[in-house]
């Protein structure tokens, strides 16, 4: 029998103008008659963590009933499309105190440890040295995340803030990433930033002056490699192909709209409500650039801060006009408990745009999102009381067949946070011991 498919490299690149722009995974670049999962194309897991400070209103995050049978809470209901994809994960918590130094935790000063603490499982101590991680996304990026040009990518929607306690380093409000105990990551809010250090070309601001005056696509310069390439694919790897590269050009046609905004002199409002436009459009152009992260194997691994602890952003979009922080300061009353809720749902719906863009984007023999393990959720449980338990925390995604979804999950107060970090390490098929504070993995 003749076999005509024609067959391209996993790792082919169209290049131009300085830069690369890997392909998805295309049906060409499996071998004729080869299955997926026998080829070196086999789509890997990607891990995205995402934190949103202060808590929740538990009471209305926590669904009633477990296992399949739970109803989606009254915070939780945006996610309805995503049911079957989810699993909430109920009675974790982040220990009393510092496994390092037997130091107590708690108060406020919670506040400071909060966003150190999400992925790490480890407390940070007082002083001005750090002392944290690793977290769980720079474990995974050790040993999953080696084979793509960028282990991993730090993002967040807010400006790195220099308001911090006097006990405590900066770097514990700053950053969700620690590449060792003491070696915090820079997190990247300016999207043009971003989708530079991703795709390349121009890394400062006199280089992105040129790249605007000169006013054309980063995929001009490889529109006729494009060309040629299609006219050898199938007709739907040709369809996939287009959609793709329109999608690249929508996300650098909006990061370039938004850059050049900043960059003629107009004074916008403080982030997040002002920086690009709104905070929804600010935090889907983040959404989208990790969808093309992880779609082109740029990177597997993301991390993403939606506000940093005691932000007091106000979201217009949710229709409550109380800061932030504020909110999550319900002094036990209902009717501000409820009011923080509104805030809490609002977040929850913001997910949904990352969920849904994961879904439609086909990944080999699946989805970004069969292929994808992301977590969500805080360090504080009641904002009012700085309590690190119970947590609000669910996860989404397959993880490449090996988390089903569409569950409650329920375990003993005080679980640790870590062993739930220590299960996403072993089904991203990273073989790592220990985490923080964790005695085991959970049975997820």
């Amino acid at each position: 029998m003749f076999i005509a498919k024609k067959h391209l490299s996993r790792r082919t690149l169209l290049r131009g103008a300085g830069a690369a722009i890997a392909l998805p995974l295309l049906d060409s670049m499996i071998p004729a008659r080869t299955a997926l999962a026998q080829t070196a194309a086999t789509p890997k897991s990607r891990l995205g963590c995402i934190y949103i400070p202060h808590g929740a209103t538990m009471d209305k995050w926590t669904p009633a009933a477990t296992g399949k049978r739970f109803e989606l809470s009254e915070i939780l209901a945006p996610l309805a499309p995503f049911k079957n994809d989810i699993c909430v994960v109920s009675g974790l918590a982040h220990g009393p105190v510092a496994p390092w130094t037997g130091e107590d935790t708690g108060g406020a000063e919670n506040h400071v440890r909060a966003a150190a603490v999400f992925l790490s499982g480890a407390h940070p101590v007082k002083g001005d040295r750090a002392f944290v991680g690793p977290t769980v996304d720079q474990l995974a990026a050790a040993h999953v995340g080696q084979d793509t040009p960028l282990p991993s990518i730090e993002l967040s929607i807010e400006e790195v803030g220099l308001n911090c306690d006097a006990d405590f380093t900066c770097a514990y409000r700053n950053t969700l990433s620690w590449k060792s105990a003491t070696l915090p990551l820079p997190m990247e809010n300016n999207p043009q930033v971003a989708f530079q250090r991703l795709f390349g070309d121009g890394g400062t601001d006199g280089e992105r002056a040129a790249r605007r005056a000169e006013a054309r696509s980063l995929l001009d310069s490889v529109i006729e490699q494009v060309g040629s390439l299609r006219a050898e694919l199938p007709a739907a790897d040709r369809e996939r192909l287009a959609d793709y590269l329109d999608e690249v050009r929508e996300v650098e046609r909006r990061v370039l709209q938004i850059d050049s905004k900043l960059s003629a002199g107009i004074e916008l409002p403080e982030a997040p409500v002002g920086v690009p436009d709104t905070f929804e459009e600010h935090l889907n152009v983040m959404f989208d650039l990790q969808v093309l992260a992880y779609r082109t194997e740029i990177t597997r691994i993301s991390t993403l801060m939606l506000a940093r602890e005691n932000s007091n952003a106000v979201y217009p979009g949710s229709g409550v006009r109380e800061g932030f922080h504020n909110a999550s300061h319900h002094s036990n009353e209902r009717k501000n408990m409820d009011q923080f809720a509104v805030i809490n749902r609002y977040h929850v719906k913001a997910l949904t745009y990352f969920l849904d863009k994961l879904r439609s984007t086909p990944d080999g023999d699946g989805t970004l999102l069969d292929h994808s393990l992301i977590l969500y959720g805080s360090s504080l449980s009641d904002g009012n009381e700085h309590n690190f338990a119970p947590l609000p925390v669910l996860l989404a995604g397959g993880a490449s067949g090996k988390l089903e979804g569409g569950r409650h999950l329920r375990y003993a107060p005080q679980t640790p946070m870590a062993n739930l970090l220590l299960a996403m390490l072993h089904k991203l098929g990273a073989p790592v011991e220990n985490i923080g504070d964790s005695t085991e993995p959970l049975a997820i």
